[in-house]
């Protein structure tokens, strides 16, 4: 409730219209920022002495640092530790930093500080500034809303930080990634069920193997990519414990007894996820090893869409002189020079990103060995890599799913010729006449160019026990239909005789 003692809270718009530059200091001494920002002095010297390439720190952090922030400031202001009025205003602007509307006044680059600290105090000095002006006071004063004293209060950036790569990391794997992966195998297994009948010849070896159905092909797509999420879902859950509470190097020193779980609770509650404080801060600390094994199961997402996109592009190779038994959605023309060429973009595009996502993790797994003794201190690199893959593995699966999947047709008219011309379906043949003979009638085939059905009957196989055993759909399931040695086993005799 407000006194006396509470100043006014102007509704003010978010920006600056100020020019040239103003004061600000820290520890160091005075810098010139720009007048138009809201930065202070830590992210001005960030600025300077790390500017390197373009790589900016994601944004999603500075997010996931706003729910930090607002559930400190509550929990302080609940226990008295800061007066209410100036706990509700942190949380106010905290929440601009939530919503992404402050997004322009965090331009730091990942390649920074390894513990985050220029990041955690790129945020710690604009909710000052922005609350600063929200109570019609000078900026970079530090008065009333101090960056350090106020809105860093029980906190330090060893344990924000990495709090707030778990927050990050959690809700885009939970909100882009996974929907993504669910929406890809929904569609692969709706196809696998539509083609469930569709029967053609199967390859081991890149070389003509024993018939299967279209469907049963898909369904093995399917089920790889429902193993590797589910893996996924369930290492992301060691990303729900975080380190607030443990200060500077895991003991807690300056932040009250229960800070942490305390102000865990609130970032669960604001968030709707299961977060806690890590029961031992000096390894949620020391290590990053929740976010190395979320990586790495993001890398595993590879190796199914990898070896789909690959098989897809295979399958739909031609149109006239390759498998073509796909015909594969025509999204583009394929060449500046060949007219009507289509090409598999989606599926390159697939391998790209995959790639990609393999080198991010190969980065991640170095950086996460990394750091000595209270600190891993390579860890914006780490969380950089992490966003970077669940961002373009999101997008890339929703686009493979919508631009290739969901539109891919079978040409019935190749799978039907492989399948006449095939002759590994004398695989169901060898039990009944004998392996031997078996392979004579699969070379003979191939020699003289014959059909399976022609070389077998020049071998002495019967058009009855030939019409009989050699039922392709029947090859698909092998279990539920097909003839067994001791139904034959009077042709056995016979025919090896």
């Amino acid at each position: 409730m407000a006194t006396s003692d509470t100043p006014q809270v102007k509704d003010l718009p978010i920006g600056l219209t100020d020019t040239g530059t103003r004061t600000e200091t820290d520890s160091i001494g005075e810098i010139q920022v720009p007048a138009g920002h809201y930065w202070g002095a830590q992210t001005q010297r960030s600025l300077i002495h790390f500017d390197i390439g373009d790589d900016r720190m994601p944004k999603e952090i500075y997010h996931a640092y706003g729910y930090i922030k607002k559930a400190a400031a509550l929990v302080n202001g609940s226990a008295g530790r800061l007066p209410q009025w100036k706990a509700d205003l942190i949380a106010r602007v905290a929440e601009e930093v939530i919503r992404g509307d402050l997004d322009t006044e965090f331009p730091l680059y990942v390649w920074q500080t390894g513990s985050g600290t220029q990041s955690n105090m790129n945020v710690n000095e604009v909710i000052s500034n922005r609350a600063i002006q929200l109570l019609g006071g000078r900026l970079g004063s530090k008065d009333p809303v101090h960056p350090n004293d106020h809105v860093n209060m029980g906190q330090s950036s060893n344990d924000t930080f990495v709090s707030a790569m778990h927050i990050a990391a959690a809700s885009m794997i939970e909100t882009r990634l996974l929907p993504a992966l669910d929406r890809l195998q929904q569609a692969t297994q709706t196809k696998s069920h539509e083609w469930e009948h569709v029967v053609k010849i199967g390859r081991t070896h890149l070389e003509d193997a024993t018939p299967l159905t279209v469907g049963q092909e898909w369904s093995g797509y399917a089920a790889q990519l429902t193993d590797a999420t589910d893996h996924l879902r369930h290492l992301t859950r060691g990303l729900y414990r975080l380190a607030i509470g443990g200060t500077a190097v895991g003991t807690g020193l300056n932040a009250p007894p229960g800070f942490g779980d305390d102000v865990a609770a609130r970032i669960a509650d604001l968030t709707g996820r299961p977060f806690t404080s890590a029961p031992d801060k000096f390894a949620a600390q020391a290590s990053c090893d929740a976010l190395v094994r979320t990586s790495a199961a993001i890398r595993a997402l590879v190796a199914p869409l990898f070896k789909f996109a690959n098989d897809l592009r295979w399958l739909g190779s031609g149109p006239r002189t390759g498998l073509h038994e796909l015909i594969l959605p025509a999204n583009e023309p394929g060449s500046s020079i060949m007219p009507g060429k289509v090409n598999p973009t989606q599926a390159e595009a697939m391998l790209m990103v995959a790639i990609q996502v393999i080198g991010n993790d190969t980065a991640v797994a170095i950086a996460g060995g990394e750091g000595n003794f209270e600190l891993n201190a390579f860890r914006p690199v780490i969380i950089n890599n992490i966003l970077h893959s669940v961002r373009i593995l999101a997008d890339m699966t929703e686009h493979f799913r919508v631009y290739l999947v969901d539109g891919a047709r079978l040409n019935t008219g190749r799978l039907a010729e492989n399948l006449e011309r095939s002759i590994m379906m004398v695989t169901a043949l060898s039990p009944v006449i004998g392996y031997d003979k078996a392979a004579r009638i699969a070379h003979r085939a191939l020699d003289e160019d014959l059909t399976l059905k022609d070389a077998a009957l020049k071998s002495g196989v019967s058009p009855e026990l030939y019409e009989r055993v050699v039922i392709p759909e029947n090859l698909t399931r092998p279990g539920a239909a097909g003839t067994s040695t001791d139904e034959n086993s009077d042709h056995t005799r016979r025919d090896r005789s």
